[in-house]
């Protein structure tokens, strides 16, 4: 899955857990900013866990 699908995803779980949990806020911000600067530092970050392709 590449990262320009992946991010959309992430935001939309990102925003259905803080409708049903707004504790979890600062929590999943947090997380989702260090994942979108690891995907933009590190591009090819996703594709080396992949299927070995």
């Amino acid at each position: 899955m590449e990262i320009i699908t992946l991010q959309p995803v992430v935001a939309l779980v990102a925003g259905i857990l803080i409708l049903i949990m707004p504790r979890l806020l600062s929590y999943i911000v947090a997380f989702y900013l260090i994942f979108v600067g690891l995907t933009g530092m590190f591009p090819d970050f996703m594709t080396r866990f992949g299927a070995g392709s």
